[in-house]
């Protein structure tokens, strides 16, 4: 009687042990290291290929009034070579003259699919036979959707804008795609149709006279859980610390608050136990610009696992101890680790 009672002690401390493995999985702190090597050109997203290949999208120099088609996708190699692989993507001035053009991608089955803001479109690029010091491929000759348009024809005429922004892949294998002008998620069917799936409405805006009445949420990062999305708001102009959040969306597309107290929230990604991380990209100054490094990593309870971040844009899961970052500010990719 006295061994079962030791046994039955003994799996108990065991399976404790588990939980508490298990519960320590999810990163608390992250060490950073400088990955890329070599020249990014503004990059903004990454995703993770076959052969732990990882691809960047970069938007290119346009700094100025004049369109440019220098914006690309790169592949990174073990050591974080820098490999174009895609080039001639348009390249363009945004308002805050920025470069963009390109934002992010996902890669399934050899084939890489590619947003593009400015155009409005879902470039898609067969890379299955593509290696490291092949001539890259060209972006003019690549097939794509125009997905902007149908955004647009969602919206009244006054404020019809598009800027496909994110993508992840959903129920039934479909892509969902976020679009941060527009303030909706639609989705992309196997078969190639198009629908609004989810819209997110405006909110007072508590800076007035700065900015407008209201201010746009503005949806960034996307992360399906097999069950329901998180989104992430970057907000509109003010850039309002504290109200930016984590939303959720369900398999019909109904929009639930989950978790509030952000700001310029650019991308979301979950952990093992299915928890958010947030990319948090800057403060916002009083004289309006973004403070840099005040970028952060943190978990949906606010609770920093990295600052000091210049101007991060994207956050990509790779392995359980092993996440990269991408810093529009330092035109680098860096290795986070737990």
């Amino acid at each position: 009687m006295k061994t079962i009672r030791l046994l039955g002690l003994s799996f108990f401390l065991f399976a404790s042990a588990l939980s508490c493995t298990d519960h320590a999985a999810d990163p608390v702190e992250f060490s950073s290291a400088e990955f890329s090597k070599g020249d990014l050109i503004a990059p903004i997203a990454i995703t993770k290929g076959d052969n732990n290949r990882l691809w960047v999208t970069e938007q290119g120099t346009a700094a100025d009034s004049i369109d440019k088609y220098d914006g690309r996708v790169s592949m990174l190699g073990p050591d974080g070579t820098v490999y174009p692989a895609i080039t001639g993507f348009l390249s363009r001035t945004s308002p805050e003259k920025m470069p963009s053009g390109l934002t992010h991608l996902l890669y399934k089955d050899g084939m890489l699919y590619i947003l593009h803001g400015v155009e409005g479109r879902l470039y898609k690029a067969n890379v299955s036979s593509w290696n490291p010091g092949d001539a890259p491929l060209k972006a003019a000759d690549l097939p794509f959707e125009d997905l902007g348009s149908y955004v647009k024809s969602q919206l009244p005429d006054s404020t019809a804008e598009s800027n496909l922004y994110n993508l992840t892949w959903g129920p039934g294998g479909d892509l969902f795609i976020t679009d941060a002008a527009g303030n909706m998620i639609i989705r992309r069917k196997n078969d190639g149709s198009i629908s609004k799936f989810a819209t997110f409405e405006d909110f007072d805006n508590p800076k007035k006279p700065v900015g407008g009445p209201t201010v746009d949420f503005v949806p960034t990062g996307i992360a399906w859980d097999g069950n329901k999305f998180f989104v992430t708001s970057l907000t509109g102009f003010p850039f309002n610390n504290g109200l930016a959040e984590i939303k959720t969306v369900d398999q019909s597309g109904s929009v639930s608050d989950y978790k509030k107290g952000f700001t310029t929230l650019v991308d979301v990604v979950l952990t093992d136990s299915n928890k958010p991380l947030v990319l948090h990209f800057a403060d916002f100054s009083a004289g309006f610009e973004f403070v840099p490094g005040t970028g952060t990593v943190s978990n949906e309870d606010g609770g920093v696992a990295l600052a000091g971040l210049i101007m991060p844009t994207d956050i990509e899961k790779v392995y359980t101890n092993t996440y990269y970052v991408v810093s529009l500010g330092t035109s680098k990719v860096y290795k986070l680790t737990y």
